[in-house]
């Protein structure tokens, strides 16, 4: 008998919806119940379920691939009981990823199944145009819509030439200035959460203590920052989900060093969308905007329409998204020529014992 969506005040608070159930019809005829990691940490997972948080173990895959590992906020097929066991990942509706800080060819997923990402940068030092713009192609890579909260506005000398410089670097994404010591723009940046929200930026950017406002309780770590660099220890050192007070929920995460990108050709296009306009007006459909006659990026740069350090940017990391996925292209090759010489070694060795038995 088909298993009805009858749960709306259970996991529904954290994002589970009838489309959802609708895929784990076979999961519920074997035995098996919905749930939502909320934190990953040494070979095992904080699982919400129906009836609650469970800890359970999980296997990791093989070959070892950071794209296939659970992750907050994904949810999960859960074997309960007195060892409750991961069986399986439902498929993502997006995810947040970069480069492994290993550098090599997979990715790192840092968070899943998000809808919201909120880029916190501090005003208390200079906006870093470049760090910004690699969060807003992490961010529209990923599907989730990018929110920036420039925080500790009660820190700030001019905090609205800065938002004005922001919004300048991010099209399409809403920009507030906010402060949690003075609750400056937090209903605001409220309002604009919808459904799983990830919370991305460096350490030092009051992420923590905009989450604690945001959750309503002191439920996260918060430190200080070195005053000479603006800069603050981990004091997130693992990624973690929970429920907002208004509906949906929130993940904070540690501060990013590196945010290498991965295969963020998408994410970059949105990004640097006044580029990719003008290029649309360029004579030739392969210009390199470098010295081709009737190039459109160069003219609104000589205009002083476009900095040209925008340029130098998007080139950059366009570079960088592009070795990410031949790295990945290479690793995939790879991987299905040694599952061929696997398979014709099976039958090799098949093919000799059937002999032997003739």
């Amino acid at each position: 008998m088909p298993h009805t969506y009858t749960d709306p005040s259970g996991l529904s608070r954290y994002g589970w919806t009838g489309a959802l159930e609708r895929t784990f019809t076979d999961h519920y005829e074997a035995g098996l119940v919905p749930a939502r990691i909320s934190r990953v940490d040494r070979g095992r997972c904080t699982a919400i379920t129906a009836s609650g948080p469970t800890r359970a173990t999980f296997a990791a895959p093989h070959p070892p691939d950071p794209l296939l590992t659970p992750c907050t906020g994904d949810w999960a097929a859960l074997r309960p009981g007195a060892e409750p066991h991961l069986v399986a990942l439902l498929p993502r509706s997006s995810a947040i990823v970069r480069s492994s800080a290993s550098r090599s060819s997979h990715g790192q997923v840092l968070a899943a199944n998000v809808d919201t990402v909120v880029i916190a940068l501090s005003l208390a030092t200079p906006l870093d145009a470049a760090k910004l713009e690699r969060l807003l192609a992490l961010a529209w890579e990923s599907g989730a819509q990018p929110v920036v909260a420039l925080t500790k506005a009660d820190l700030a000398d001019d905090a609205e030439a800065v938002r004005a410089e922001a919004e300048a670097l991010a099209p399409g994404a809403d920009v507030l200035v906010t402060s949690v010591a003075t609750g400056h723009n937090i209903d605001a940046l409220a309002a604009l959460l919808r459904g799983t929200t990830v919370l991305l930026g460096p350490s030092g950017a009051g992420k923590s203590s905009l989450a604690n406002t945001l959750l309503g309780e002191e439920l996260l770590a918060t430190g200080t920052v070195r005053e000479q660099d603006g800069k603050g220890r981990h004091t997130t050192v693992r990624r973690e989900l929970l429920p907002l007070p208004g509906g949906g929920v929130l993940i904070d995460t540690p501060g990013l060093r590196g945010i290498s990108l991965h295969d963020a050709a998408d994410g970059l296009e949105q990004v640097f969308a006044e580029i990719e306009d003008l290029a649309e007006h360029c004579r030739f459909g392969d210009c390199g905007h470098d010295s081709e006659p009737g190039c459109a990026v160069q003219a609104a740069i000589a205009a002083g329409a476009l900095p040209e350090r925008r340029l130098h940017s998007y080139r950059k990391l366009q570079r960088e998204a592009a070795w990410a996925a031949s790295r990945a292209d290479a690793r995939l090759r790879d991987e299905r020529v040694s599952q061929q010489k696997a398979i014709t070694s099976h039958l090799r060795a098949t093919y000799r014992f059937r002999d032997q038995q003739q």
